[in-house]
């Protein structure tokens, strides 16, 4: 990405020392944000025959969960850039403790839909977007690594409530149990008392000791990224002026961003299929006939697994070979799960469930330590938490439309394949397209810096040939 992108901060972050307990914090925060849909569906057997509704109704809570933190991202963006992501995160934790304290009094389905699903949910977006732009704030040159770390907090929490959840099913049933859960999440609170704000009162480096996100290309744009960041200075202070309060926290110009397009556009997509193979993957293999303890056991192996690919993959991404071009490494780990989707239905016994929960846990390893890190590789760091805001009210869409779907595939066949046919389809399709346009995206930009570059080096020769007449000029008249 062009150096601008990476260095419109106006502060030098620290890139390690207070950051690591950030990162520490945004790993139980984002744990929480993710797992806690998924572990959920542990329940879903025992509530779908409690209430007596179908795979496609039963599998709208975690549906409704996941949209509402997808489509709280926008006010949690405002809140982060209002008040900070300390006081949010905190407040996000006792909504969600509050949401399953309620559901655990529910009656009917519409009940769990409403606390469960739309309060908890939204008490997970407060905890899901600070926890995301703090770590960009702390972070520049160790940022893949970084968010690579606080992402594998989705794997380490699920693997540890897909066996507890199924201990607290047996020990007191699910209304007992979500009680319990309510009192686990408020760690989340703990986790936001860390999260203290950035101290920005930095001298900037030298402009021989940015960052090398082009790689050799870097020295050769470093004027070009100190004009640009004067630049974006003087848009900022006009904007600030001209703008009103909303669009200021929500930047609707990023909708004229190449690359933020290209990246909702294919995300929109992938979204219909990307969370549904793990809301299914212990239904179907209860539906095999596989007991309980060892369908729980398979998100455990699909957690494990998530959870050391996703340090991995933030430590790749960091290279200097990957991160010129990180977004090539997104598009194959799009397109990887979707392939482990369409093979998934060859896996009949739990020895192929159980290769299938590995395989599927490293491309969603992948794709999720990678999913907000191209996304500030393509917009930038100063703009992350109002593309994030955006890009996640978008996609609250798909995300509550996709395990729906999937479950009304299984009603209507009665047979989970033809749910992951469709979900291997809908991740495959966008990694193409991420291939392609990703491809484009770069041959433009490359073009884009050498025509900066030669605007630059005629404006300076046009410069040097002014002086040098107005230096003849001097000398002519003082010798007359």
């Amino acid at each position: 990405m062009p150096p601008p992108a990476a260095t419109n901060l106006g502060y030098t972050p620290p890139d390690g020392g207070w950051g690591w307990a950030i990162v520490a914090s945004a790993f139980i925060s984002i744990g929480f944000s993710y797992a806690f849909p998924k572990s959920l569906t542990i329940y879903f057997k025992e509530i779908q025959e409690y209430f007596s509704v179908s795979y496609s109704e039963i599998a709208w809570v975690s549906s409704v969960m996941l949209a509402s933190m997808y489509a709280g991202g926008p006010l949690s963006s405002i809140l982060v850039n209002r008040y900070g992501s300390r006081p949010v995160v905190m407040v996000g934790g006792v909504m969600v403790c509050a949401a399953m304290v309620l559901a655990s009094f529910g009656t009917t389905i519409i009940h769990l839909y409403l606390c469960v699903g739309v309060i908890g949910g939204l008490g997970l977006a407060f905890n899901l977007q600070p926890a995301l732009t703090i770590v960009g704030s702390y972070f520049q040159v160790k940022r893949p690594l970084a968010n690579g770390l606080a992402m594998t907090g989705s794997p380490v929490v699920l693997c540890t409530l897909a066996p507890l959840n199924q201990f607290l099913f047996d020990s007191f049933g699910w209304r007992g149990s979500f009680l319990i859960l309510g009192s686990i999440v408020l760690n989340c609170c703990v986790a936001g008392s860390l999260m203290r704000p950035v101290n920005k009162n930095v001298q900037p480096k030298p402009k021989a000791e940015l960052p090398e996100c082009n790689g050799g290309e870097e020295a050769a744009t470093a004027d070009i990224a100190a004009q640009a960041d004067n630049h974006l200075a003087e848009e900022n202070q006009n904007e600030s002026n001209s703008q009103s309060c909303i669009h200021k926290f929500v930047d609707v110009s990023l909708f004229r961003h190449r690359g933020f397009l290209i990246y909702l556009a294919g995300n929109v997509v992938m979204f219909f299929g990307f969370f549904a193979p793990v809301v299914f993957m212990a239904p179907y293999a209860k539906h095999l006939g596989i007991d309980e303890y060892s369908a729980a056991l398979l998100l455990s192996i699909f957690a494990l697994t998530d959870m050391f690919i996703r340090p991995t993959t933030g430590f790749i991404g960091n290279t200097k070979l990957v991160r010129p071009r990180i977004q090539y490494f997104f598009s194959f780990a799009v397109s990887y799960n979707g392939i482990c989707h369409l093979l998934c239905p060859l896996a009949t016994g739990y020895v192929g469930l159980a290769i299938y929960a590995v395989f599927f846990g490293l491309g969603f390893g992948m794709v999720s330590a990678l999913l907000f890190e191209v996304l500030m590789d393509l917009v930038g760091a100063h703009r992350f938490s109002s593309a994030v805001g955006l890009v996640t009210i978008i996609e609250c869409g798909p995300v509550l439309l996709g395990p729906p779907l999937s479950g009304a595939l299984v009603d209507m066949f009665g047979d989970y394949k033809y749910m992951y046919y469709a979900c291997g389809v809908f991740m495959l399709v966008p990694g193409i397209f991420f291939f392609i346009m990703h491809y484009y995206n770069y041959k433009k930009l490359d073009e884009e810096q050498r025509q900066s570059v030669a605007v630059k080096m005629k404006t300076s020769e046009e410069a040097v040939q002014l002086q040098m007449s107005q230096n003849d000029k001097i000398a002519h008249e003082t010798n007359g």
